[in-house]
Parts: C-alpha cells; sequence; structure tokens
C-alpha cells in the first residue's frame, strides 16, 4: 500500500464502507420508487415526471443554504441524522402498501423529504472527505469514492431490478430502508472528523450563500465545470425519467431488464472512475477532461435508439461510453474543485454545485414529463441524449483543458 494511501486512514474506510450501503439503498430505490407508481399505481409520464422532479427539487429549495448550514455544524451529525431520515421514509412506503393505502401523494411526499436528507448527506460527505485524508490522496480518495458510486450503480440498480421482478417494488423499498439504516449505525465509529464550530457572531446566511456563488462563478474554471456537469445532469434525468416507461409500457420488457440497463451505466462510471487518475497523469487533468468530453459525450446520442434486440445493445454501448466519460469528470472534475477551495468555504462550494446538478436533475425529470405528454417518450429521449452529448463544450471552451496538474491547495484564509 503507498504511503500516502487514503487506505491507511480509518475514518475513511469507514466513511467508504458507510457509503456503500448508502449508495445501495439509493440505487435500489432508483429503480423501485417509478416503478411503484408505474406497476401499482398505474402513472402516467407526466406523474413520473412530478415524482423524478420531487426527488431531487430539494437541491433547488434549500441546497445553498445546506451548504452554509453545514460548514457550522458537526459533518458526523449531519450524514447519521441524514440516513436515519431516509431509512424511516422508506419503511413507510411498504407499510403503506400492505395496509392498501399507498397513494401518488404519499409517494411524492416520500420522495421530496428524502432528497432534503440527501442534500445534506451528499453536501456533508464530500465537505467532510478532504479533512480525512491528506490532499495529496484525495485523486485517489475522490477516485475510490466514485469507483463506489459506480459500482452502486452496476449493483443496486442490477439488485434492484431483480428485487422488483422477485419481491415486488414496495419490498425493495424496505430493504433500502434497512441499507440506509445499516449505513447510519457504522457512521457513529467515524473519530476525527472536524468539531462543530463554536457559536459567534458573523455574517448573515445571505451573505455566506453569496460567497459560495461568488467562489464559483467568479472562477473561470470552477464555472466551467459546473456548467457542464449541470448540463450532462439535465440530459441523463431526461433520459432516465422516460426509461421505466418506454421499457415496461411501450416496449414490453421487465423491470429487470431495465435495471440491467441502468447497470451497463455503472459499469461505465466505475471503469471512468478507475481510468481517470492514470490517464490524467499521463495527458495532463484538464487536457483528460477536454479530450474524453470530446470523443465520448456524442454517444449519448445513441441512448435514444432503444428498442428490442440489437438496438438495445446499441443503446447500451451509448449508455456505457456516455457514463464512462461522467465517470472520469466526477473524479477529476471534484478534485479540482476541491483544491481550488479553501477549507473554510468547501461547504458553500459544494453546496453550490449540488445545487446546481441535482437542481438540473430536477428541472431536467420536470421537463421530460412535460415533453412525454406533448411529444411522446421516444423523442423526450433524443432531447435528454442531444443535451448529453453537447454538455462537454463548456469545460472544452474554457481554461480547465490547460491544467496539466492539480492546483496548488488553496491559502486558508482565501477570500472569493
Amino acid at each position: 500500500m503507498r504511503p500516502d494511501s487514503p487506505w491507511r486512514v480509518r475514518d475513511f474506510r469507514v466513511l467508504f464502507t458507510a457509503s456503500t450501503l448508502s449508495q445501495l439503498a439509493t440505487n435500489v430505490s432508483y429503480v423501485a420508487v417509478p416503478l411503484v407508481a408505474v406497476a401499482a399505481l398505474d402513472a402516467g409520464p407526466g406523474q413520473v415526471g412530478a415524482l423524478a422532479t420531487l426527488s431531487t427539487v430539494a437541491f433547488l429549495l434549500i441546497g445553498l443554504p445546506a451548504g452554509a448550514w453545514v460548514d457550522r455544524i458537526s459533518h458526523r451529525r449531519v450524514l447519521i441524522t441524514a440516513d436515519l431520515c431516509r431509512a424511516l421514509l422508506f419503511l413507510t412506503v411498504p407499510l403503506a402498501w400492505w395496509a392498501d393505502s399507498l397513494t401518488l401523494i404519499h409517494l411524492y411526499a416520500i420522495v421530496l423529504l428524502n432528497g432534503c436528507a440527501t442534500v445534506f448527506f451528499d453536501v456533508g460527505s464530500q465537505s467532510v472527505l478532504p479533512s480525512l485524508v491528506d490532499r495529496r490522496s484525495l485523486v485517489q480518495a475522490n477516485a475510490d469514492i466514485n469507483t463506489l458510486i459506480a459500482a452502486g450503480n452496476v449493483a443496486g440498480r442490477s439488485a434492484g431490478g431483480a428485487l422488483v421482478a422477485l419481491l415486488t417494488a414496495p419490498v425493495a423499498l424496505a430493504v433500502s430502508a434497512c441499507s440506509y439504516l445499516a449505513s447510519a449505525l457504522r457512521l457513529t465509529s467515524l473519530r476525527h472528523t472536524p468539531p462543530a464550530p463554536a457559536p459567534e457572531k458573523g455574517p448573515p446566511l445571505r451573505a455566506q450563500i453569496g460567497e459560495g456563488l461568488r467562489h464559483v462563478f467568479g472562477k473561470r474554471e470552477l464555472r466551467a465545470l459546473a456548467i457542464t456537469a449541470a448540463l450532462a445532469n439535465l440530459g441523463s434525468s431526461v433520459v432516465n425519467t422516460m426509461l421505466p416507461i418506454w421499457f415496461v409500457r411501450e416496449l414490453g420488457l421487465s423491470s429487470a431488464t431495465l435495471g440491467l440497463f441502468w447497470a451497463a451505466g455503472g459499469v461505465g462510471l466505475l471503469c471512468g472512475a478507475r481510468c481517470a487518475r492514470p490517464v490524467a497523469a499521463r495527458l495532463g487533468y484538464g487536457r483528460t477532461l477536454g479530450i474524453v468530453g470530446l470523443c465520448l459525450a456524442p454517444a449519448g446520442l445513441l441512448v435514444p435508439l432503444v428498442g428490442q434486440g440489437v438496438w438495445l445493445y446499441l443503446a447500451g454501448t451509448g449508455w456505457f461510453l456516455a457514463m464512462f466519460k461522467i465517470g472520469m469528470d466526477n473524479v477529476l472534475g471534484v478534485s479540482l474543485r476541491q483544491r481550488m477551495t479553501a477549507d473554510r468555504l468547501l461547504g458553500r462550494m459544494n453546496a453550490t454545485f449540488r445545487f446546481l446538478l441535482t437542481g438540473a436533475l430536477a428541472i431536467g425529470a420536470a421537463l421530460s414529463g412535460v415533453l412525454g405528454e406533448l411529444i411522446g417518450v421516444q423523442a423526450t429521449l433524443w432531447v435528454g441524449g442531444v443535451f448529453m452529448a453537447t454538455a462537454f463544450i463548456p469545460v472544452f471552451l474554457s481554461p480547465v483543458v490547460k491544467l496539466r496538474e492539480l492546483p496548488e491547495e488553496q491559502p486558508q484564509n482565501a477570500e472569493s
């Protein structure tokens, strides 16, 4: 094991294990929730779009203040509380189903509140990571975490499709609840997270949020990374919102097949995350982002071709390649923005990115639902494919592509 390996740090291993359980829960529910709506509640394209929108709209509603709040609170407490809330929320779905009282309104409320808890978990986990490992280990730590996320997409979505097929979608959500609970229990073992800062009179919340926004949008590199990632998320959300309807209702394919299709994207994320570090060491960090985007982003145009037989495999290949590109972007982009940000601004920087990136998911889901009703499901898939294929352009045209190495560590009193 290398001397600077993040795996030498006990708290990193704890965070990684807990994140594994959390990712499993998230990906099982990703498959199960829309299938509950489509199969058990007979939801149409607009209703499925509303469900997907509500699952991520919390990042638009509270994403920015969450960053300032996380900078004031113990990160360990934030992560544990978020997982406990998500466990309790998803447990209510199978209970309501067994009592024959499950409704779309109930499902809407669950995904909205779950999204609020996810805001805090995502911002907290990205903010705590630089305090657990040496900054020389940051790229490796981010690569390992993003590998985990990608592996969760493979295993979790495959498992989600299989659980829905074998046990029904509501029972699959009970499995998600148990996995979130196990994650919360594991996080109680974290020891050396930064303590909550002592209460003191400081800038008002609005000023702190504004400082985070100025930091992200005031730097050309960070601004380009944010716009590219937001456009990619917008396109993938448009596609993913319609896929359950296209697979199950239009093509007559099984929920397990849908889970495997999504898992192919997870394999792409996994491979991209593992390749990011060695490729960037050879080509340079910024050049890798530009070249990979130019070569692989257009593969998103293959996804709307999804159909029976060979078309399913062709679309799956396009999905794999598009997700491979995103997997590399996740490792290199997150490492770049962490190294461009002083520790005191990490929560607000991460919250600003999560606001933009996951807010794009909410907007994409809403757009997908509207377009699905107006122009049809497959035409909506083409809209999403075009967004995915062109999302690389802001980074490709920015100073990011000139960065061969990671920037020097930011001074802790840096102002933005």
